[in-house]
């Protein structure tokens, strides 16, 4: 999934986007509501951790304006003021969820991926191709009833591939989908790890290139 962090609170900010990192999930990480509605404009994201109190431009008119464009992006929303009106005037923006600080670390990376979920087609928690059965909850992998170590950017292209159901992806987009704002789209990263992805998953092979368009599981 791609996510973007928006908190003005930079040690907040860094430490959720680290441990999103650690999930197998591309983080980008907006500081300020100006600096967040630019990414919005330039890139796709799944969810939006969405701090309410954000300088420049708050969190509350971000909101309302995805809302009003009717983008796939799913909001959860991030605030200090944890009382029930508080909430119910979150949601009333069009949030999709509302999380009082401080919270939970695992409570918030479950509502990150149930959200990511929910901006997706609906697909089975556990997901199974040719074999291999990947379970994002525990981001397990295994194929054939063999156990895979992947690292999170090999995880996180697989994920994409087989959420792709059959369809060609574009080397593009998973650049989008699985890197974050900082990658080099003229890079061969991509091709780097789908040789690597084939080689750990064995044979027969599963993931081929689809001459001028990309790739298929």
């Amino acid at each position: 999934m791609r996510i973007l962090v928006a908190e003005d609170e930079r040690d907040l900010a860094d430490l959720v986007a680290m441990g999103l990192r650690r999930h197998a999930m591309a983080v980008d990480v907006a500081y300020d509501g100006e600096a967040a509605m630019e990414r919005l404009t330039v890139n796709d994201y799944d969810v939006l951790v969405l701090d309410r109190d954000l300088p420049r431009i708050s969190g509350d008119v971000i909101c309302r304006d995805l809302v009003r464009a009717g983008a796939r992006t799913r909001i959860l929303m991030l605030t200090a003021a944890a009382s029930i009106p508080e909430r119910v005037a979150g949601l009333g923006l069009g949030a999709d969820d509302y999380l009082p600080k401080p919270f939970d670390y695992t409570e918030l990376v479950a509502r990150v991926r149930a959200l990511g979920r929910r901006s997706q087609a609906a697909l089975p928690p556990v997901l199974e191709r040719h074999g291999i059965v990947l379970d994002p909850q525990r981001m397990q992998v295994s194929r054939d009833g063999r156990f895979l170590r992947l690292s999170l950017k090999e995880y996180a292209v697989l994920e994409v591939l087989m959420r792709a159901n059959g369809t060609v992806v574009s080397a593009e987009a998973l650049l989008e989908s699985a890197w974050d704002e900082h990658a080099d789209p003229f890079t061969t990263v991509v091709r780097v790890i789908i040789s690597r992805l084939r080689a750990k998953l064995g044979d027969p092979p599963c993931i081929h290139t689809v001459p001028g368009a990309g790739y298929l599981l």
